[in-house]
């Protein structure tokens, strides 16, 4: 991973004379700000300190951010006894299931309105606040580019809930109870009744999904506290935790360590094998590319690929496993992982402490017997959760999750059936009269970055209902799209090109043969290449376009799957 260079600033903290609005006198600028932000009750005292600002994302439609209240008091209280002035500022909120059409398609809006209101608003340094899926990436993206000192407090997981005896979380078990509701396994009563025991708590999915995944990944990035990845979201831990990043924020506000020289291609690295030792997420790539993408640093497939080969999958959280982050926390969290992992590390990489990665491992301690993770010479999979695909079906790369998808499919070839978009999908899948088997390959197009557009994570594509009813668990899928981290099957996503960009999987139909061989890591389509150009000159491309607003800005700009799907103009410029 190569990274361009970028001066940091020596600056001392500018406290409330940073970033002056502009009316043509800097010392009225100052006198004018001064005497506003006194009426809020401020003194001299108060205005002459190391201005923290807090970025906040409470917000009624965000339930995995419903503690950031009691998060809000804690980070001041860490603030004011470390002599710093806390400031709260708002910014959007996005929640997986409040949000239409995806909460990616939002992303790259809200990492633009923290990285403006970090860049607005006077602050030596900014705590962010955020936990669900694409809040903490947004955050992140958003300090990368701001370039001000940032440190990542995330909301923490739910607690688990029970059914009839039985533990469940969200959401890899709301998803294992819907195909059982789906395949008439349970009635509406039961599913009814589960709906209310999924959620037990406040915060972000109580399993390895896209939140948690990014919680692991800020923290192994030296972006957040070391062990703040893992306590749920209403526990003492999670406050204590609050507390005392906001007393590391004001220690930054002296250092001025900024993201550029924490995010590097050494702390990178360490945040994909950890990415590839939890099981995380696929989305996980999309979001570490886009970080990186923000400070130069290329996170390339094929490197990606080689980390995942040597670096085996240490814990046992669904989906790829059998326990919750409760269980994670309680079993030494983060800190605990990289211990296993450190012969894996750069343990020279800085963290928001000011001290390496390594020091933060030594300090925290011996571990102790636990079941959660798995030590590196005994690991649940020999490699990582997450491997590289390329073939004529995907010349620019694809993705599966080799750990939660089923051995018995990891070589497979078999006849696929197309749905065009998601439309199709919903109209035909469920119908008695779909010409399909459990040895096919379901291929959903046009839900890529530009196709739906923003890439839902529509990738997880439903067992077709005769099948569900016939007992048939998983089959090939194949999409550009994404899927949650909560879920588990045998799943090719972000195919690139994508479809909508006249990709190969544009042009597949149904009866081709598509052959998948994850340990030779290919995936082609068996058509010839005539063919195919046959197709594109009877049935061309026409990408999506939009006349006005954040749709068109988003068609024109957003990137395909390689590079995070981030808008091309917020990455760092080449040099």
């Amino acid at each position: 991973m190569a990274k361009q260079t970028k001066p940091t600033s020596p600056d001392p903290p500018a406290g409330l004379s940073g970033t002056l609005t502009s009316y043509g006198d800097r010392d009225f600028s100052l006198f004018l700000r001064r005497a506003f932000i006194k009426g809020a009750g401020f003194t001299d005292d108060s205005l002459s300190r190391p201005v923290i600002g807090i970025a906040s994302t409470a917000s009624g439609y965000n339930p995995c951010h419903g503690n950031t209240p009691q998060l809000l008091e804690a980070v001041r209280r860490g603030v004011m006894l470390a002599g710093g002035l806390p400031i709260e500022f708002p910014t959007i909120s996005l929640h997986e299931s409040f949000v239409h059409p995806t909460s990616m398609y939002l992303r790259n809006l809200m990492s633009m309105d923290t990285e403006e209101m970090i860049r607005a608003q006077p602050m030596d340094v900014v705590v962010l606040i955020g936990g669900c899926d694409k809040t903490v990436p947004a955050q992140l993206m958003g300090a990368a580019s701001a370039g001000v000192p940032a440190i990542q407090l995330v909301t923490g997981s739910m607690l688990t809930g029970s059914n009839e005896g039985e533990r469940v979380g969200a959401c890899t078990d709301c998803r294992r109870f819907w195909a059982r509701y789906r395949a008439e396994e349970i009635d509406a009563a039961q599913i009814a009744r589960v709906n209310d025991r999924l959620v037990a708590s406040v915060g972000t999915c109580s399993v390895m999904g896209t939140a948690s995944t990014m919680a692991c990944v800020a923290e192994a990035l030296g972006m957040a506290l070391p062990g703040s990845a893992s306590p749920p979201a209403v526990t003492a831990d999670r406050i204590r935790v609050a507390e005392r990043t906001g007393t590391t924020a004001v220690a930054l506000a002296g250092s001025r360590l900024s993201p550029d020289r924490i995010v590097t291609p050494k702390s990178m690295e360490n945040a994909l094998r950890v990415l590839l030792a939890i099981g995380g997420s696929t989305n996980g790539i999309l979001h570490l590319t886009a970080i990186a993408g923000r400070l130069g640093i290329a996170v390339d497939l094929e490197h990606l690929d080689a980390l995942g080969r040597e670096t085996p999958v240490l814990l046992d959280l669904k989906p790829s496993g059998q326990y919750y982050m409760e269980d994670f926390h309680h079993a030494g969290g983060v800190p605990a992982l990289l211990r296993e992992l450190k012969p894996l590390l750069h343990l020279d990489a800085l963290t928001v402490t000011g001290r390496t990665l390594g020091e933060e491992i030594e300090a925290s301690g011996e571990g102790f017997p636990q079941r959660v993770i798995r030590p590196l010479r005994d690991p649940i999979y020999a490699q990582g959760g997450i491997a590289v695909l390329r073939g004529t079906l995907a010349p620019g790369g694809a993705i599966i999750k080799q750990s939660a998808a089923s051995a018995r499919l990891m070589k497979h070839e078999g006849r696929a059936i197309v749905f065009e978009n998601i439309e199709d999908m919903a109209e035909r899948i469920d119908r008695d009269d779909l010409d399909v088997t459990e040895d096919d390959i379901l291929v959903l197009k046009n839900i890529g970055p530009k196709g739906a557009p923003g890439m839902p994570e529509a990738g997880y594509l439903p067992i077709p209902k005769k099948l569900a009813r016939a007992g048939v668990k998983d089959m090939v899928r194949i999409s550009d799209g994404r899927m949650s981290g909560t879920a588990a099957g045998t799943i090719v996503l972000h195919v690139t090109p994508e479809s909508a960009l006249g990709g190969p999987l544009g042009f597949v139909r149904t009866g081709d043969r598509i052959r998948l061989d994850v340990s030779l890591r290919s995936l082609d389509l068996l058509v010839s290449d005539e063919e195919i150009a046959s197709r594109r000159v009877s049935c061309p491309v026409l990408p999506p376009v939009a006349s006005r607003g954040y749709r068109k800005l988003f068609l024109d700009s957003v990137t395909q799957a390689d590079q995070g799907v981030d808008f091309g103009f917020l990455r760092a410029s080449d040099k």
